[in-house]
């Protein structure tokens, strides 16, 4: 095929209807492997959520918040436990000069 009689525009267009098709076929392709696989499975018994999902995932653990370790000594609110970025008030507490012993909650 050759493409250097194209314009930009019409070349534009043609990528666009190129990839919408790629997109159509590849769902007919997906539908198309589910109904084989689906066919296979009952033919030995078996329905697809069996041989597919059957399994629950586990559940996602979410870290627990982490202990406070320094407190701002004028503002309670202002907690940091020692991990991640540095909140703003630790960067000026260090520039300063202060020590971040001076601030630690045992």
């Amino acid at each position: 095929m050759d493409l250097s009689k194209y314009s930009s525009q019409e070349l534009r267009q043609l990528k666009k209807d190129i990839d919408r098709e790629i997109e159509s076929r590849r769902k007919e392709d997906a539908k198309k492997a589910q109904q084989e696989i689906k066919q296979v499975a009952e033919r030995y018994g078996f329905n697809l959520t069996d041989l597919v999902g059957g399994q629950p995932s586990k559940p996602k653990t979410t870290r627990a918040k982490g202990k406070v370790r320094f407190q701002h000594p004028a503002d309670a609110s202002k907690t940091w436990s020692g991990r991640g970025r540095k909140p703003v008030w630790i960067k000026e507490w260090e520039a300063s000069g202060r020590s971040l012993d001076e601030i630690r909650v045992d």
